[in-house]
């Protein structure tokens, strides 16, 4: 395998989003050599355990374990050098959590230089009228751009948030930053997934996301390489 791939090829993470080990091994063998990066959730970590993700590291891909942490600091902490310890790449905390939470991720990842602490601002799949039911009064690009100056003010290497926030996160963070956006679509009418607020990889791209995270349009594609292909032909 090749395990250099060029960095602009790093950008586009591919999410293992399956309920068992075999379903997610099937796609990465698919993919081969086309795919360096990938994206491990709570689904898959529950069903499948930690030793996927030791494994896809011990191959030479990256790892972006997906685990959302909101939590006391000390069991953040512990999550996150657990996720170090299996040499993943990125990790992610609640940005909703607050400093406390976010400052124990990123203290904690300071023993792994590899690590990469990104905070999650508003989940994708949520809409104004969501932020307003627990009791939150703005819309998601006010609350993103919030949740986004806490994270920087903790010390987070990024932020996660929808390709639609890209543009000005990118305008508030600076060139540096990473923004990791979810929920990115090959067609702009194409199915969502569950996310209210999705982009194509182009857009989110343009916009300044420094990474897109794919799922269904590469993994339940007739050719998982060819639609990889393609959402790397956008950015």
């Amino acid at each position: 395998m090749d395990t250099e791939l060029p960095l602009a090829d790093r950008r586009v993470i591919v999410a293992l989003d399956f309920d068992d080990r075999r379903a997610a091994e099937a796609l990465v063998e698919r993919l081969g050599d086309a795919c360096g990066f990938y994206k491990i959730g709570l689904e898959l970590l529950t069903a499948a355990g930690p030793g996927l993700a030791r494994d896809l590291v011990g191959r030479g891909h990256e790892v972006f374990l997906d685990l959302k942490l909101f939590e006391i600091p000390n069991s953040v902490a512990g999550a996150v050098r657990a996720a170090g310890a299996l040499g993943a790449s990125m990790v992610t905390v609640h940005a909703m959590g607050g400093t406390g939470i976010m400052s124990a991720a990123v203290e904690a990842a300071r023993e792994f230089p590899r690590l990469r602490v990104l905070a999650l601002t508003v989940v994708t799949s949520m809409t104004g009228s969501d932020l307003a039911d627990i009791g939150i009064d703005a819309d998601t690009e006010e609350q993103v751009l919030r949740l986004a100056r806490l994270a920087v003010g903790a010390g987070c290497d990024g932020v996660i948030a929808s390709p639609r926030e890209a543009g000005a996160l990118r305008g508030l963070l600076g060139p540096d930053r990473l923004i990791v956006t979810p929920g990115v679509v090959l067609e702009p009418e194409g199915p969502a997934g569950g996310h209210a607020r999705p982009g194509t990889p182009r857009a989110a791209f343009a916009a300044g996301a420094s990474h897109v995270v794919v799922g269904r349009s590469v993994a339940r594609a007739a050719d998982p390489v060819d639609a990889l292909r393609r959402v790397r032909a956008t950015g």
